[in-house]
């Protein structure tokens, strides 16, 4: 019982950790760090679906964390093909982008998983 509410805390927070992460890098690449344009870009807005599941997440709701487990799939989708198609610090930042969204996805895939099988241990 308390390993298994120490695994759901830890897989929140991972998640939060992930989540938060991965809007910051998205806000700060595509504006300071490797805008396609300099001065930035447009491309921050797609820092604003991240911002959709950001407080069901922090508060812990399943069902958030079952539909940002989708929503994650475009943003690994974006990493590795800026990944194998950039060079330099952008093609590092979209390795880095594909992490996270890893990341984010195995917590929130087992968050919800846990979190259905012991609904009193929810965080």
């Amino acid at each position: 019982m308390i390993r298994a509410l120490h695994s759901i805390r830890t897989l929140h927070l991972g998640a939060s950790i992930s989540l938060i992460a991965l809007i910051m890098l998205c806000v700060s690449w595509e504006l300071w760090l490797a805008p396609l344009k300099p001065g930035g870009s447009m491309l921050v807005l797609k820092v604003l679906p991240l911002l959709i599941p950001l407080f069901g997440i922090l508060r812990g709701k399943r069902y958030t964390f079952q539909w940002a487990g989708m929503l994650i799939l475009l943003y690994f989708t974006e990493g590795i093909v800026r990944a194998w198609s950039e060079h330099g610090l952008s093609a590092t930042l979209a390795f880095l982008e594909l992490v996270l969204s890893l990341i984010f996805f195995g917590c929130v895939i087992f968050y919800a998983k846990w979190i259905k099988s012991h609904p009193s241990n929810k965080s």
